[in-house]
């Protein structure tokens, strides 16, 4: 398996989530993670653990959480894993 080059724990506000429509809010919830990720990590290839998606998807796609908490890391070859931090 390949090294981490970079591990990095983020606490992604999604309050800008709360300007789609309430059915969306949960949808541009995962866009605005990927978003921020993308920003910070300087990576456009970014897989998100399945963990994160349930998170922000528990209490339906009306309420997503407004800040949840990451652990990234980058790879040598550009991508980037996040999953819940604390898992």
């Amino acid at each position: 398996m390949v090294e981490a080059e970079k591990e990095q724990i983020y606490n992604i506000p999604l309050r800008d989530a709360k300007r789609a429509p309430k059915w969306k809010r949960a949808k541009v919830a995962i866009k605005d993670i990927r978003k921020f990720l993308g920003k910070h990590m300087k990576s456009e290839d970014i897989k998100l653990d399945r963990g994160i998606n349930e998170k922000v998807w528990e209490r339906g796609s009306q309420k997503p959480p407004t800040m949840i908490r990451i652990r990234a890391m980058k790879f040598s070859d550009g991508q980037v894993q996040a999953e819940l931090a604390g898992e």
